[in-house]
């Protein structure tokens, strides 16, 4: 009976979470610019709040903020692309310099393969890169093809920030008044932690992040690796997907310095990218991350593959500040039942020391009754 009611119980809980994926799945359109929206608030609410507190009106705060937002982003777009254009058919020739050193190097002693082979083998990779560039592409538009162009889910983004900033600090008593006393009273308590939680990882991690941008972009820049302002971008960008992140844009950075400089420089370069990775691990994130925040590792790789393998990139990239604002509610109810629980205890234990005192209290009354017949 046991098992019995835990295995309905485990079921419930199942049919429960494939039902909220598919409204997840159904409302994406909403959901991904409403959830990017969140994480794009927390980084532009601190200064919007600085200039609320000198009487700025909210509006004009929140339109200052996200119109230097979009500046800082343009200007950085507008700085990498023509580094890309201008740096990307040397790397071209070099790469090709490169697959042409590797293909005399496995002729010789001691592979000594055939060109058959060595095509084969060389055949198999492109369509491996081309499938898996296919599968990239599709995985960073997953959810945003679906809004009608990304132009539209960008601008939904940007129009959603502007109204949060500006209105935000509105919602949870608006929503404590709609919910009710008690029930608004939990929501209030756990949405303002959640807040904090999402608002510390963010910021910790775009700082985390930039730290690791400028000294690895600093080492390629030394080294004269092609495209370093931009691998340092990627860098920024792969920090807010831990562990997968950092790995990904760091073996880009050792393979495009292996493609144009050499094995010499790309060795130098895994050096750089591995030292920084071990401060960065071992340093800066237990130092600046919310003690509330920390999450296992195995739960930030099972995290990351999860929303990885449902929503592409995008659900990769929330998937980690997900988990973190799922176990603040966990921690939440927790809580809630150890101080409900601890509630039933002294409940139990309080008439006892009702009866306790009611016995007392009937003795004092015939002791007086016995005084008062001896005085008569």
């Amino acid at each position: 009976m046991w098992l019995a009611k835990w295995s309905l119980v485990l079921a419930a809980i199942a049919l429960g979470a494939v039902l909220l994926g598919w409204v997840i799945a159904k409302l994406w359109v909403i959901v991904l610019p409403v959830l990017l929206a969140i994480v794009v608030c927390t980084v532009l609410w601190p200064p919007t709040r600085a200039m609320t507190k000198r009487r700025v009106p909210p509006a004009a705060a929140a339109a200052t903020t996200l119109v230097l937002f979009i500046a800082v982003v343009a200007g950085i777009v507008a700085g990498i692309v023509p580094s890309v254009v201008n740096q990307a058919p040397e790397l071209a020739n070099r790469a090709t310099e490169g697959i042409n050193t590797i293909q005399d190097w496995l002729r010789g002693p001691p592979i000594n393969l055939q060109d058959e082979q060595i095509n084969e083998g060389i055949h198999i990779i492109i369509t491996k890169v081309q499938e898996s560039g296919t599968a990239i592409a599709s995985g960073v538009f997953t959810g945003v093809s679906t809004a009608g162009s990304l132009l539209i889910t960008l601008g939904l983004v940007l129009v959603l920030s502007f109204f949060f900033i500006k209105d935000g600090p509105r919602f949870i008593p608006w929503l404590h008044s709609v919910s009710g006393g008690r029930a608004g009273y939990h929501l209030e308590a756990v949405l303002v932690r959640m807040w904090d939680t999402l608002g510390g990882f963010i910021r910790t991690q775009a700082l985390v992040s930039l730290i690791d941008a400028v000294f690895i972009g600093a080492g390629l820049l030394i080294l004269g690796v092609p495209l370093a302002p931009v691998l340092a971008i990627l860098t920024f960008i792969g920090g807010f997907i831990p562990i997968v992140g950092a790995f990904v844009a760091g073996a880009l950075a050792v393979l495009v310095a292996l493609v144009a400089n050499g094995l010499t420089t790309a060795v130098i370069v895994l050096i750089i990218i591995i030292a920084v990775q071990q401060i960065e691990g071992n340093v800066l994130q237990p130092v600046l991350q919310s003690k509330s925040m920390k999450l296992h590792a195995v739960v930030v790789l099972l995290s990351v593959a999860a929303g990885g393998a449902v929503f592409g990139i995008v659900g990769a990239f929330l998937a980690v500040p997900t988990a973190a604002v799922i176990a603040v509610m966990l921690r939440y109810i927790g809580e809630q039942i150890d101080l409900r629980s601890s509630e039933a205890a002294a409940d139990e234990t309080s008439p006892d020391d009702e009866d306790l005192d009611e016995d007392d209290a009937d003795g004092v009354t015939v002791d007086e009754s016995a005084v008062s017949r001896t005085t008569d």
